[in-house]
């Protein structure tokens, strides 16, 4: 299954580029023998400024058709990591070729996409940056993997 995280906003180089490359780049060797992977990631940016319905059309643009869609919200399911990993599995074992994390804007997710949602996840009540959030996901992916893999990186 094919993992998309999707985006609004660009992530340029620095630390955080840093840590979602490393994360994406251990997912993808993890995850190939269990079906997982390879990540791409999709940014859009609503240059005409026409808010969280532009930015909404714009990230439904990139999530692949057929795709499991999992949207960020602060209002979300709060999952464990074994949770998240159970999940992945399930959707992989379903037969989805593609499964599509989406990150919004600063407003927040256009409710018609997020209303599209199989899941809507949180990472806590506190409201967190758009930058780290995508190195929690890539973490939380690459921690799936090997939750799945049986791999030690994940302790309880």
């Amino acid at each position: 299954m094919r993992l998309h995280l999707c985006a609004v906003g660009r992530l340029r180089a620095g630390p955080e580029r840093a840590l979602v490359d490393d994360y994406l780049d251990r997912l993808g060797k993890t995850g190939r023998a269990l079906g997982l992977g390879p990540a791409e990631e999709h940014e859009v940016e609503d240059k005409r400024g026409g808010g969280m319905a532009s930015e909404g059309a714009l990230l439904a643009r990139v999530v692949p058709a057929g795709a499991a869609l999992c949207v960020l919200d602060e209002r979300g399911k709060v999952l464990s990591s074994p949770e998240f990993a159970a999940q992945l599995a399930a959707w992989r074992d379903a037969g989805r070729q593609d499964a599509a994390f989406v990150i919004g804007g600063a407003d927040g997710i256009d409710p018609a996409l997020r209303d599209r949602a199989d899941l809507a996840i949180s990472f806590g009540r506190m409201v967190w940056p758009h930058l780290l959030v995508r190195v929690m996901l890539a973490e939380q992916l690459y921690r799936a993997a090997t939750i799945l893999a049986g791999s030690p990186y994940h302790r309880i």
